[in-house]
Order: C-alpha cells, then sequence, then structure tokens
C-alpha cells in the first residue's frame, strides 16, 4: 500500500511539473518581426508553418496581393476577425502579428503576417510557444486564413 502512495504521489509530482513546465512555454513571448524582408525563422520544433521556410515540411504558400496594401491588411484582419481566436498585437503598415488562443488548453500561438510590397505577395509565419508538437494546428489555421482572406 505505501508503495503505491509513492507512485502516486511521483505521478502526480511529474504531471504538475509537466504542465507548469508548458504553461511557462506559452507565457514566454518570443522576439519576432521582419528583418531584411525575412520574418524570424521557424525553431526546430515541428510545431509551426511559415512561407519563409527552408524546410518543405514547413512551408506553405504566400498569398497574392489585394489591389493595394491597405486593402491587402484590410483582408487579412478580415480573415483573422472572421477564423476567431486572434488578438492583433503589433500592426504597421506591412506587418501584422496576431496571438491565436486555443480554446480548450489556452495554448498560444503567434502568428505573423508580412506584406511584402515588392513581391506583392503576403509572408505568413505561425507557431506554437508551447510544446514540440502542434498536430498540425498551424498548417490547418495557414489553410482556413488563406481560405477567409481569398473571398
Amino acid at each position: 500500500m505505501k508503495i503505491l502512495m509513492i507512485i502516486v504521489l511521483v505521478l502526480v509530482t511529474l504531471v504538475a511539473v509537466a504542465f507548469g513546465y508548458i504553461y511557462w512555454q506559452n507565457s514566454q513571448v518570443p522576439e519576432l518581426g521582419v528583418r531584411d524582408g525575412q520574418l524570424t525563422p521557424l525553431s526546430g520544433n515541428p510545431n509551426g508553418v511559415s512561407t519563409q521556410a527552408v524546410d518543405t515540411s514547413k512551408s506553405v504558400a504566400p498569398w497574392p496581393f489585394k489591389a493595394d496594401q491597405p486593402a491587402t491588411m484590410d483582408a487579412i484582419k478580415a480573415a483573422v476577425a472572421a477564423h476567431g481566436g486572434g488578438e492583433i498585437v503589433t500592426e504597421r503598415a506591412d506587418y501584422l502579428r496576431v496571438i491565436f488562443t486555443t480554446p480548450k488548453m489556452r495554448f498560444r500561438d503567434d502568428a505573423e503576417f508580412y506584406l511584402d510590397s515588392d513581391a506583392r505577395v503576403v509572408h505568413f509565419r505561425s507557431e506554437s510557444r508551447a510544446g514540440k508538437s502542434d498536430l498540425g494546428l498551424n498548417h490547418q489555421r495557414h489553410q482556413q486564413l488563406a481560405t477567409l482572406y481569398a473571398r
């Protein structure tokens, strides 16, 4: 009986430590942005996607510009609003940063949109703050936002 209680105590402690670590990861705000036309590279974890990723498993397609840069930004913000779960935290004429929060576990994913006016495309980057894998969530988000943006 005593051994069983020790095992349960160890398991409860391990679960508490794991959740504490995930909570800590989720609260860390990464340094992101655009430097020389490039969004911040993705980490080595399989929990993000980018239009500028070198790794093909993390690469997604950029979006074409609308009529001009303001119309493009308006369409991006409309797609984010229609998608839901996002909070705009940084906005400039050529850049938008949004934090998406998952409904159940409250995980935070940082998404960025860079409007490359020379190439007339929107570059996208989205990566989960916590955990190693996102089970394809950021790729799905890119596809859903792309559909909403195309309307």
